[in-house]
């Protein structure tokens, strides 16, 4: 049986540090059987022979733009079976014109208020048992930008974090918002993780932990 296919996009806007911060999970993809594809370009988004084959698609691409043949092809490969996995603004941050992206990950970036900030990540205990956050929390504290996410009702919400009424601010209450989520769109299925500004961030063990279980959640199972 041949291995599995996962292609790696990277690119964008360069102060997420797409090339250090995707290396960090092609050891992980190779031990787990992968054969890994990395592209430093939207075209393979558009290349039908490409995408009907892939298992597992990793995205790091923040802010830019994507074309309707490339949005068209990705759409495709998810709805047909292939994942869909990504952190921070790789994912959650792409291509703000694209109302088709957003539909399929389930949630945008739209703020980090006063940058980098100490706060909580708090595991769902109603979610405590899934796979990607088995063992994990149910509390991680960190300093680091705290997404401001909107996201829709069919993400499977797995942790959050409460941004707390701050002086000045326009909120008037805390506002809890995800952090880490999977779905499931057509015959594949997506992950998401708002953390992940930094290499450093992504070597928080229980970040990076949930990272590599939501990548491998995502992929395709030929079992």
């Amino acid at each position: 049986m041949s291995n599995r296919q996962a292609l790696v996009v990277r690119g964008g806007w360069q102060g997420h540090d797409p090339v250090a911060t995707t290396d960090l999970f092609l050891p992980m993809l190779a031990v787990a059987g992968f054969d890994v594809t990395v592209e430093d370009s939207l075209e393979v988004y558009a290349d039908e022979s490409v995408m009907t084959g892939v298992d597992l698609i990793v995205q790091s691409w923040t802010m830019g733009e994507i074309l309707a043949d490339e949005m068209h092809g990705l759409r495709l490969a998810v709805e047909n079976g292939a994942g869909l996995a990504g952190w921070h603004g790789g994912l959650l941050d792409a291509f703000r014109g694209a109302t088709d992206f957003q539909h399929i990950v389930g949630g945008q970036f739209v703020a980090h208020p006063d940058d980098m900030v100490d706060h909580e990540i708090d595991v769902r205990p109603e979610r405590a048992d899934h796979p990607v956050v088995a063992g994990i929390g149910p509390r991680i504290r960190l300093t680091t930008e705290q997404y401001w996410v909107q996201t829709d009702p069919l993400c499977d919400v797995l942790a959050t974090t409460t941004h707390a009424v701050r002086d000045g601010a326009p909120w008037q209450e805390p506002a809890t918002v995800p952090v880490v989520w999977t779905r499931h769109w057509g015959r594949g299925k997506v992950f998401a993780c708002a953390v992940g500004h930094s290499v450093a961030d992504l070597k928080i063990p229980e970040i990076r932990t949930m990272i590599e279980r939501g990548i491998l959640w995502a992929a395709r199972d030929h079992r």
